[in-house]
Formats: structure tokens, C-alpha cells, sequence
């Protein structure tokens, strides 16, 4: 089991930057795939970012592809969120995820809410215009 806990949300002018952190306790932080989601207040959570548990796969929303980096740190058992030029639109609780991914599956990426087993409680980000 892995425990997930966010940070680094805010306030933030459009066209400011955060970088949000994913920090994850338990065993073994390499063996899982992580996500990153949102939800905005009346609509459904929804993906934005995905890495693989070899850190060497990524993939990103439409949305956010070109301003939002994730990555990973399995040393330090964290990972990241990048998020530049930010805009009102992104304005969000943003979530992490994680799936425990055997060894054959390691370079794979989940998109959907149903795919992770471990949540964080969530970080607001707030961008104003």
C-alpha cells in the first residue's frame, strides 16, 4: 500500500507557474505508475498527465501538452508537475495517483481515473486572470 500526499498548489496569475509535488510513502514507489488529475468544481476529474513506473513513458492531455512536465524522482519517492503558463481554465483541485504496475508493464500509462489504487486528498490550484 502507498500513501500520497500533494503539495505545492496556490494562487497564481495567468501566465505564472507551480510545480506540484506527489510525495508517496510505503514500499516500493518504483513498482507503481503515477497520474496526475484534476477536477474542477462542477465537472468531472479528469486526466492531465501520466508517467510510467520507469519514468520513461509520459503522456499528457491535449489541454496541457506543451506547458505541463511530469516527472519523477524514485529516490526521493516524489512525483512532480510542472506546470507553466498557466490559465483560469486550469484552476482545479489536482490530484495524484498511483497503480502498482508489474515489472513486464513497466513502460505503460494509464489514463483513467478506474486504472490507479492510491490517491492523494488533493492540491488547489488557482490561476487568476
Amino acid at each position: 500500500q502507498v500513501q500520497l500526499v500533494e503539495s505545492g498548489g496556490g494562487l497564481v496569475q495567468a501566465g505564472g507557474s507551480l510545480r506540484l509535488s506527489c510525495a508517496a510513502s510505503g514500499r516500493s514507489f518504483s513498482n507503481y505508475a503515477m497520474g496526475w488529475f484534476r477536477q474542477a468544481p462542477g465537472k468531472e476529474r479528469e486526466f492531465v498527465a501520466a508517467i510510467s513506473r520507469s519514468g520513461d513513458g509520459t503522456y499528457y492531455a491535449d489541454s496541457v501538452k506543451g506547458r505541463f512536465t511530469i516527472s519523477r524522482a524514485n529516490a526521493k519517492n516524489t512525483v512532480y508537475l510542472q506546470m507553466n503558463s498557466l490559465q483560469p481554465e486550469d484552476t482545479a483541485d489536482y490530484y495524484c495517483a498511483a497503480r502498482l504496475t508489474p515489472t513486464y508493464r513497466s513502460g505503460s500509462i494509464f489514463l483513467s481515473p478506474a486504472e490507479y489504487d492510491y490517491w492523494g486528498q488533493g492540491t488547489q490550484v488557482t490561476v487568476s486572470s
